[in-house]
């Protein structure tokens, strides 16, 4: 193993998609990257700050890290600053992003250049030691790339969803004095091969971890409350499964990512068939405010429509469109755009998100990035068109996948 100091140009590096900090696909470029950076939606990039924080110069004191693979330089640590380097030299660009708060950062910078083994221990030393990582990050790095055995932790995440889907799960507290193995098993959890296993039925094994994921949520335990006494703070209908079930064998369960108010939750598009076609592929958890309101009065008349359509006439459907475009121009005005910049700057990246089924009823309706606009527009308009309830719903898949990442929790 070895490492060294190069120079390197900011054109030729290539930034990570496997980075710990907020991983995407494998086939995504610089651009999409960048994009997701800037977008940032679970406040973990911060490429403002990061701006302000460097002031008048680039530092050199902490280079890059970067391993070649073949000819590519990968950067492995020290991304945002690689980000910024290459939105001052247009290499990507980010709109709305006011290149003046950059300070000067040079065409060619020099790089820690080493193998991948130190790269990801240079990493895990600078990250995950110090604590600045949360507890799930720190141990599906410490087993996707230092081979080490999954936590209990992680592997409670991987068979329910229940700490990435709640941001209040994922705390050193929660992980050592509410989801270890002796506390699980005190709830009547455990595991067998790495699958899940419990003492209850599904519907009682969903309750009593939504349960829990509820009281830390509302604060009901914390590092001063009621520290170290979850049986006794879960609800009475939960704490008596526990007890009838105390002495049933274990057995495989299945926990359904259920959604509560006091969660931060996003529910993945379905992939059955279902009887009526879903607004916006789904669910959509947005962050509170008019946005939000207006999504749920849209959704709320899609509902009133499937449920007295035959009661309705043949040009029910236009309102419906309607409604999108003034909830597509509620959300680009809330961020300071004009809707038809809005659509163009985030339809690529919300494609991406969408599964195979929902990118092939955009297709069926001639759904792309060059007709998307042209759509929402004939909303405004009192267009046959506007009653195709079938290509409005394809327009609104994508609109939600664009809502998901500029509004969503």
């Amino acid at each position: 193993m070895s490492q060294e100091v190069q120079i390197l140009k900011v054109k030729d590096l290539v930034l990570w998609t496997e980075n710990p900090r907020d991983p995407i696909d494998s086939n995504a470029k610089d651009q999409d990257i960048a994009n997701k950076a800037w977008v940032d939606k679970h406040d973990k990039w911060e490429l403002l700050k990061l701006a302000k924080e460097m002031r008048t110069h680039y530092d050199f004191s902490e280079l890059p890290t970067v391993v070649f693979h073949g000819e590519k330089p990968v950067v492995y640590d020290g991304n945002r600053r690689i980000i910024l380097a290459k939105i001052q030299h247009d290499y990507v660009s980010l709109e709305d992003f006011d290149k003046s708060q950059l300070p000067e950062i040079p065409l060619k910078i020099p790089c820690n250049v080493c193998t991948k083994d130190i790269a990801i221990l240079n990493i895990f030393r600078k990250h995950a030691d110090s604590g600045s990582w949360p507890p799930l990050d720190r141990d599906l790095f410490l087993h996707k790339y230092m081979n080490k055995p999954k936590s209990t932790f992680l592997r409670l995440d991987e068979e329910t969803g229940l700490i990435r889907k709640n941001a209040h799960l994922n705390k050193v507290f929660v992980k050592k004095e509410i989801f270890s193995d002796e506390k699980l098993k005190d709830l009547g959890f455990d595991f067998k091969n790495e699958k899940l296993i419990s003492k209850h039925s599904d519907k009682e094994a969903t309750s009593i971890l939504q349960d829990i994921s509820e009281k830390v949520g509302l604060k009901k335990i914390t590092t001063r409350i009621n520290r170290g006494r979850v049986l006794d703070v879960l609800d009475k209908s939960n704490r008596a499964y526990i007890a009838k079930n105390a002495k049933n064998n274990f057995r495989n369960t299945f926990v359904k990512s259920n959604t509560s108010d006091t969660e931060t939750k996003k529910r993945k598009s379905p992939r059955t068939k279902k009887k009526h076609p879903e607004l916006f592929n789904g669910v959509l958890y947005l962050k509170s405010g008019q946005v939000s309101d207006l999504y749920r009065d849209v959704a709320d008349l899609y509902d009133y429509y499937i449920q007295n359509k035959n009661k309705l006439s043949q040009y029910f459907p236009s309102l419906v469109r309607m409604s999108l475009r003034l909830l597509c121009e509620a959300a680009a005005t809330d961020l300071g755009l004009k809707m038809d910049k809005y659509l163009m700057q985030y339809f690529d990246t919300a494609k991406k998100s969408l599964d195979k089924d929902a990118k092939t009823t955009m297709s069926t309706q001639n759904v792309s990035s060059g007709t998307i606009v042209q759509m929402l527009h004939i909303g405004a308009h009192n267009y046959k068109a506007a009653n195709n309830m079938e290509q409005t719903i394809a327009v609104s898949i994508i609109f939600g996948a664009i809502l998901s990442i500029t509004h969503g929790k």
